[in-house]
């Protein structure tokens, strides 16, 4: 019995911890406007390729929404937001980090200053447009970096033991991982790609330890993706869930700025170009709808979590539900949630017929939580999963935040009834008699 009690009020501190959702919809006239703009600071760490910010913005009927995808570890700033929504009218802001591990000392007010730029740029060149997406599977560039090990606990790869060495040398491809690029792509009226959201799961730490500012594998896919698709042509990675996802490709570390050791950069040459060849050849095969209008509606939402360990910790999570056309599905979600959670909801939402595309490391409002655990990693261990620092939030919260997803979905499409149902049905005989004529 005391088990019973004990699972019972778990569930209901998640239930409660929901606050009211907020939601908005309209249809019309589909207008775009994308930028790019440098965002590389000034700091004692040498360079070896530049940070980017780009942005793409959605207008119809003068309701904007803004997507800025940074070549920065983690990127939270109210400022930003504000700014952007007084100037520029955007409704909605989302700042979404690629998690390069590579970025140097950032300039917090120079970068401010370029992303708030970058929104304008994109304002201002504004086209009318249309939208489509898929998904393509290839084979897989990353590993699930928490191994299971004899004891049925997790260690993280860096770590060896009697049977595994450590980094993965041997290119095992542990599990699991997602093996789907996601793309959505904007045309102009023409015909004529000009932006793509990129979204792939799989930690930007490649060149780790390299002692110089780099955008890792992301700002090496996305310069190749513009450069197939010409000058008027802005991509915007946006990283997965791959808060335990590792590239298999990697260069080693230095053990500090004066090694002599020099780190190999074409490991993000051909990882980046791995990824980008697969994102173009899928972009390509993307034809949008003569439909002339285009519907985005949008759920908003905020779940507050306690710490997994140290119960005073306080998580207000925010999280945007959104879908396009009712087809393209996309959940945001901050801090870096692991594979797992990704794979189940995704699953979930292409059984129910849509196209879904979750957006990690993405963030409009609220507390930036970290790592992410589904409940079986959070039990197994190892780094991210329950090793406490930096401060890890409450056992169940992914799920939480991804059955909420789950939920928004069904209420944006129209599926989840508002009232007690079923509804629009007439009652019939329970049997139908038929008479045949005797045989002999």
């Amino acid at each position: 019995m005391k088990t019973v009690h004990f699972l019972a009020t778990s569930f209901l501190v998640l239930a409660l911890a929901i606050q009211p959702s907020k939601s908005f919809g309209i249809s019309g006239k589909l207008i775009a406007g994308t930028s790019k703009i440098n965002i590389t600071s000034k700091s004692d760490n040498a360079l070896h390729d530049s940070l980017f910010a780009r942005c793409l913005v959605l207008d119809i009927q003068g309701e904007r929404m803004a997507f800025v995808s940074v070549d920065l570890g983690i990127y939270t700033s109210t400022q930003v937001e504000i700014r952007c929504k007084e100037k520029y009218g955007i409704s909605q802001l989302f700042l979404s980090s690629s998690h390069t591990h590579s970025s140097g000392k950032t300039d917090k007010p120079f970068i401010e200053s370029q992303i708030v730029k970058c929104v304008g740029q994109a304002v201002k060149n504004m086209f009318p447009a249309k939208i489509v997406a898929g998904h393509r599977s290839f084979p897989q560039l990353g590993f699930n970096r928490l191994v299971v090990r004899e004891d049925g606990h997790s260690r993280e790869s860096w770590y060896s033991d009697d049977h595994y060495t450590s980094e993965n040398p041997e290119r095992i491809p542990f599990g699991p991982i997602d093996p789907e690029v996601g793309v959505i792509k904007i045309e102009d009226m023409k015909g004529q790609p000009r932006a793509i959201l990129m979204n792939y799961a799989m930690h930007a730490d490649i060149v780790c330890s390299n002692y110089a500012v780099s955008a890792d594998y992301p700002g090496v896919a996305c310069r190749k993706v513009e450069e197939a698709f010409g000058d008027r042509m802005t991509c915007l990675f946006v990283q997965g869930a791959g808060g335990n996802v590792e590239s298999l490709i990697i260069s080693s570390r230095r053990s500090g700025p004066d090694d002599p050791f020099q780190s190999d950069y074409n490991t993000i040459e051909r990882v980046g170009g791995l990824l980008a060849y697969e994102t173009i050849k899928l972009a390509k095969s993307l034809v949008p709808s003569s439909q002339e209008e285009t519907q985005i509606r949008y759920m908003n939402d905020s779940l507050k979590f306690t710490g997994r360990f140290t119960k005073t910790a306080e998580y207000n999570i925010h999280i945007s539900t959104l879908l396009i056309n009712k087809d393209i599905v996309i959940g945001t979600c901050p801090g870096e949630p692991f594979i797992q959670l990704q794979l189940e909801w995704k699953k979930k939402v292409q059984e129910a017929s849509g196209n879904p595309f979750l957006f990690g490391y993405t963030w409009y409002e609220g507390t930036w939580p970290n790592y992410i655990a589904d409940i079986q990693s959070a039990a197994r261990g190892g780094y991210g999963a329950d090793q406490d620092s930096p401060v890890l939030i409450q056992v169940g919260a992914g799920e939480a935040i991804m059955n909420k997803h789950f939920e928004n979905y069904f209420r944006l499409n129209g599926l989840m009834r508002d009232k007690s149902g079923p509804v629009g049905f007439k009652g019939g005989s329970r049997w139908i008699m038929t008479e045949y004529p005797r045989t002999k």
